[in-house]
């Protein structure tokens, strides 16, 4: 079998840097490779006897199955196999229940048993000896179907018959802090809609299982948790988490999971029936039907303030729907309420927010799931305090700004930095863009482009900011942990951390605080494979915080065994000695001893766990609890040209202040920055996966528009604050959650100073931005 697990050696540094370590920006380690074209994906295995698998889904959002037959496909030459939920374990009374599993509920079958609940429901998968033949006798599979009637609306979900024995509320969360009579001078109210952004990964969901003599099953996916996949999938076959084993291949990119919980265990389904290694590769629309979304929403605010623009109080109902499965939907829902009112003090805030149950496509984790649609919401709402009460709206931002030590809505203190007046700040010291020069030459620059602008003086520009936050690491009692190895020897350390490397380049990370704790150059990063203690998965940043602090830990206990016979030799402690550069030295400059020969002949290694401080569930009555473990802040301006009787809209430019904690990877920061705002764009004006009676309608890369290169701004960078957070290590903090948050806010703030149109809808539609003569 070609191994997934073969990556390349390291890249070498930055050659422009001058050093390697923390604080540099060298090349990433994935980057040639990648470029090359030689980096190995999943899509790309194969093995000797490999068989091809594919899925049958339900084309209807809600129905009940009458029967199934799957005599036909396995009349198919070549097939070799057909599950359906009849061959996973029976549920606890004794009959098919399609497996459920679930990030957080296990509510969602593997494959659909009885009732399926969203358009593309897995129902049964087929093995064979060609992929053409797989899908062939998928699609020969008779199933009969009771068509039923889906619940598409989510406020209809409250009083529809249940869609799940669960029911369809997923989760109820009230936030209760302050004066509830409380009335400001001024008042604004607005109504907002977020739409279903997909996360579109740039490669299709794919994979390879091998079964294993043990009567076990080895996944090459690309898993961004593994030893989650790894537990889920072991329970969904009813066999020992130790007799599956997941290798990681290359991820193609995730803002989101990568994998439907689906896939692996249908997948491992399929190899352990036929005996013979099965791959399954899906088509884009698949890949549709398969993956999560972010979270659409509804949202009613109320905002009262002073007459010089202080809140006073916030209202505010906040309505998510989850689709057919619980997913993350009540983290999401955590988020949204704790942020509902942005990084700004207000003393009394009201709020009420549910996630239900419905037959749409089913939402989950999406870069800054809940806190990006309240975001849009709040920001929007302090636009109309600004435009009512005459204040330029950056004032209005400052007058409200968040400081460090301000409790959040939730009561719980704000103890890492929020320098937000700071942002704004460094924003609003920021020269605008220039104009677009006025001649025939530059018309590309006009909104539609060459052919598609209209009237040139039609073209207005506006100007508009937002504010944002999220929260980092798991939330409300969730245990972050991660382990690490270091192993040196010779002039060569590995790090053995099970953290994959999602494109935030984690690896790269790593290779980089190895090298600042033990002066060593070559630094190898292993494979990921759940054989390795655990590291949680690649979401909120926590990779950065937790898998690198693991990281640090462990090669300061080898820089500790390292060091400790040449102190020994001087008659010093290990802290009078440092590492700069490669080099050994005290702190009296008597001894200068290369790494290199430190070690010679040596070979030392040490394991290291790193878990953050404990956080607490929100209270179910009234919202108050220390649930996160650190937040972190942008600001942002962002620049649009309009033609206010077309409706179209050109962002020119967006420039973003963030307080990063510590800039560990400068060049990656940016770039980080630079993917989420893109996507941020994305939503504010294209991307909205479109549904008709729970059906997608746009589900392909030419009905889902997509933000291409001249559709991204000119991205620039006011200022990365280096405000350390003491608790995080190395003071730093995740960076590309957050920009994703604000950009969509700042988009719709700029088409509002445009037009003078209120903007209450993501993405924004022609009609949104066209002025009427």
């Amino acid at each position: 079998m070609t191994s997934a697990t073969e990556l390349p050696a390291p890249a070498p540094a930055d050659p422009g840097t001058g050093t390697t370590g923390l604080g540099t920006s060298p090349l990433r380690t994935d980057a040639l490779p990648k470029a090359l074209g030689i980096y190995p994906y999943a899509a790309d295995l194969w093995a000797e006897g490999l068989l091809w698998g594919a899925v049958l889904r339900s084309p209807h959002p809600h129905a009940r199955i009458v029967s199934v037959d799957t005599a036909p496909a396995l009349a198919v030459p070549g097939v070799h196999a057909v599950v359906t939920a009849a061959d996973l374990p029976a549920g606890p009374d004794g009959t098919p229940d399609g497996a459920p599993t679930g990030q957080v509920t296990a509510d969602r079958p593997v494959l659909a048993a009885g009732v399926v609940r969203h358009h593309g429901e897995p129902v049964a998968a087929v093995a064979a000896d060609h992929p053409d033949t797989a899908r062939l006798a998928a699609a020969a599979i008779l199933v009969e179907y009771e068509p039923l009637e889906p619940v598409t609306d989510p406020e209809a979900a409250f009083h529809a018959p249940p869609l799940h024995p669960d029911g369809n509320l997923l989760r109820h969360l009230p936030l209760r802090t302050g004066d509830p009579d409380a009335v400001g001078e001024v008042v604004v109210e607005g109504l907002y809609q977020v739409g279903r952004q997909d996360p579109a990964p740039i490669g299709a969901e794919a994979g390879l299982a091998v079964p294993r003599p043990d009567g076990g099953v080895e996944l090459h996916l690309s898993s961004t948790d593994p030893h989650g996949d790894r537990d889920r999938t072991a329970a969904c076959l009813g066999i020992d988490p130790d007799r599956v084993r997941l290798v990681v291949t290359g991820v193609p990119g995730a803002t989101t999971d990568r994998e439907d919980l689906s896939f692996q265990v249908t997948l491992a389904l399929l190899a352990l029936r036929t005996g013979r290694p099965v791959k399954m590769t899906l088509t884009r629309a698949e890949s549709f039907q398969a993956h999560t979304t972010r979270h659409p929403a509804l949202l009613r605010y109320r905002h009262h303030a002073d007459a010089e623009g202080r809140l006073v109080k916030v209202e505010a109902q906040v309505l998510l729907d989850g689709g057919a499965y619980a997913d993350v939907s009540a983290e999401a829902l955590a988020s949204a309420v704790a942020f509902s009112v942005g990084p700004y003090t207000c003393p009394n805030v009201f709020v009420d927010a549910w996630a239900v149950r419905t037959n749409n496509p089913p939402a989950g984790r999406m870069r800054g799931e809940g806190a990006l649609q309240t975001c849009f919401a709040y920001e929007s709402q302090l636009d109309q305090l600004a435009k009512q009460l005459g204040i330029d709206p950056v004032e209005i931002r400052r007058r409200n700004a968040m400081t460090t030590g301000d409790p959040l809505p939730t009561g719980q203190a704000v103890t890492c930095p929020a320098p937000v007046a700071a942002l704004l700040d460094a924003l609003d010291t920021t020269p605008l863009p220039a104009l677009p020069l006025d001649d025939p030459e530059a018309d590309w620059l006009l909104p539609g482009g060459p052919g598609g602008a209209g009237d040139p003086a039609a073209v207005r520009r506006g100007i508009g900011y937002a504010v944002g936050m999220v929260h980092m690491l798991g939330a409300e009692g969730e245990d972050e942990v991660a382990t690490a190895t270091v192993r040196v020897s010779g002039d060569h350390a590995t790090v053995i951390c099970a953290a994959v490397d999602s494109g935030q380049g984690f690896a790269t990370l790593a290779r980089q605080i190895v090298q600042s704790v033990l002066g060593v150059s070559e630094v190898y990063i292993a494979p990921v494979d759940s054989d390795q203690s655990a590291a949680g998965p690649s979401a909120r940043g926590r990779h950065t915080w937790v898998s690198g602090g693991a990281v640090e830990r462990a090669a300061l206990m080898v820089r500790h065994q390292m060091l400790q016979p040449i102190a020994a030799d001087f008659g010093m402690s290990v802290e009078l000695l440092t590492i700069n550069d490669g080099k050994i030295t005290s702190y009296d400059g008597v001894l200068g001893m290369p790494v290199s020969e430190a070690l010679e002949g040596r070979e030392l290694w040490a394991t290291a766990q790193c878990r953050p401080h404990p956080t607490e569930p929100l209270d179910p009555e009234t919202g108050q609890g220390d649930a996160f473990v650190s937040i972190a802040f942008c600001a942002m301006r962002a620049v649009v040209d309009v033609d206010i009787e077309l409706g179209a809209v050109r962002v020119v430019d967006v420039t973003v202040a963030q307080e990063v904690g510590r800039a560990l990877n400068p060049r990656q920061i940016e770039d980080r920055i630079e993917g989420a705002v893109a996507q941020g764009v994305g939503l504010a004006l294209l991307e909205n996966l479109r549904t008709e009676g729970g059906v997608p309608v746009n589900a392909s890369l030419t009905g889902y528009r997509l933000p291409t290169a001249l559709d991204t701004p000119d991205v620039r960078i006011a200022a990365l604050l280096e405000e350390r957070d003491v608790v995080a290590p190395f003071g730093a903090k995740a960076v590309s959650a957050v920009p994703a948050v604000v950009a969509p806010a700042a988009v719709a703030a700029a088409v509002r100073a445009a037009t003078g149109l209120p903007v209450g809808r993501l993405p924004i539609l022609p009609e949104d931005a066209t002025v009427p003569a």
